[in-house]
């Protein structure tokens, strides 16, 4: 899993202006808090995992774009399962990564929504505020985040 890369982006629809401006708007409204553009790798030679793992050359200091913070967040989805935190977790979930997601035909950590706009439109808890702002968009801005999404 380690050596696994991220699938690519679509560079071509991502190099479009819809694509651009959907990242910017991506940008603005404040989803990357969560889903954070760009995150480097641990130093090389960072133990990790109690010790389990010696962090290589091959995997530190690298800058990924996961679209991801891979913290827990309460976005009105949960399960009510508790996560490794204690009870206040049981409503938390960890933010999908956005890389690939243009491969998936299912989204959410439940797979139950089908667009991208069904995805966007059932957070909640945390992200209302963010949601809020997208609600503020026009159809065309909506479009160039979707447009954006459907990129990475």
């Amino acid at each position: 899993m380690r050596a696994t890369k991220a699938p690519p982006r679509d560079t071509a629809l991502a190099a479009t202006a819809d694509a651009v401006a959907g990242s910017n708007l991506f940008n603005a409204i404040g989803c990357n808090v969560c889903h954070v553009t760009s995150i480097t790798t641990a130093a090389v030679g960072t133990v990790i995992n109690g010790g389990a793992l010696t962090v290589a050359a091959a995997l530190g200091n690298k800058i990924i774009h996961p679209y991801s913070d891979f913290l827990l967040h309460d976005i009105g989805t949960g399960d009510g399962i508790v996560q490794n935190g204690g009870q206040s977790t049981a409503n938390k979930l960890r933010t999908q990564p956005l890389w690939g997601v243009r491969t998936h035909d299912r989204h959410m950590h439940d797979g139950a929504s089908l667009t991208f706009t069904d995805s966007i439109l059932r957070h909640a808890g945390e992200a209302r505020g963010v949601i809020n702002n997208y609600r503020s968009l026009n159809a065309t801005q909506q479009n160039q985040i979707i447009t954006f999404l459907k990129s990475l």
